[in-house]
């Protein structure tokens, strides 16, 4: 498939340790500056509320000292606001999780703060003034994840939350058992077995590759090699 089908529909494989495949739906930048607008609206919103509740206050403690509070504030939602909510189990600030996004690595786990941060602090490259986003719209028209700069620094994605992170391979056809035709040993066996546990989770080429290397023990190359360890592993598992 070409990179161009693949930003078409957004639904992209990502490979991983041991040829695992999984498939990401990816984020595209119309949504994700969507997003971006409801958070900056709420942080208006939460800015505007505390003007009003300090403001009463600044008979009291004076105007410079509100001054200042509100400016530590507007720091704190800006610029820590996104971290904090993007590590939560959420993994989105209010904006993404209206619309439906979450911020993750590529391999489906959860970011680290320190990913967290450094994609949040490098919005003043992407989005901030005087660039006014232009940087970070490039950067995700010209990735094929639609990553902007922060993305990249950080190793991260947007992705959509309701979109479930599924193996990319169906994995081998249920087979009649098969005995070994030699005896094989406790290691043996547990090695077969877990080849059968795990192929679900692999590409055909993947699970042809290991089997290969099996050669001796099923007889059999490529396809009907993978069929034959299948069905001694379940032999070993059901009817052993």
């Amino acid at each position: 498939m070409s990179s161009e089908t693949h930003k078409l529909d957004t639904l992209q494989s990502i490979e991983l340790a041991e040829g695992v495949e999984i498939r990401l739906r990816i984020a595209g930048p119309i949504l994700r500056v969507f997003a971006w607008a409801l958070d900056m609206l709420f942080i208006g919103l939460a800015m505007g509320i505390l003007a009003i509740a300090l403001g009463i206050a600044g008979f009291l403690v004076g105007s410079q000292v509100i001054n200042g509070v509100m400016m530590l504030i507007w720091f704190v939602l800006t610029w820590w606001y996104p971290v904090f909510f993007e590590v939560s189990r959420w993994g989105a600030t209010f904006g993404k999780k209206i619309c439906g996004l979450r911020v993750m690595q590529p391999s489906g786990a959860p970011i680290t703060w320190s990913q967290a941060i450094v994609r949040n602090f490098l919005r003043v490259v992407d989005i901030n003034p005087p660039f006014w986003g232009l940087p970070g719209m490039a950067s995700c028209l010209a990735t094929q994840r639609f990553q902007r700069l922060g993305d990249l620094a950080a190793g991260t994605v947007v992705v959509y939350e309701r979109s479930e992170v599924v193996p990319e391979g169906a994995g081998p056809p249920p087979l009649q058992a098969q005995r070994p035709m030699v005896a094989l040993r406790p290691e043996e066996s547990r090695a077969i077995v877990t080849f059968r546990e795990r192929a679900v989770f692999w590409s055909d080429a993947r699970r042809i590759e290991i089997a290969d290397h099996l050669q001796v023990l099923t007889t059999k190359k490529g396809a009907e090699g993978v069929n034959s360890l299948s069905a001694m592993a379940h032999w070993l598992q059901d009817k052993r």
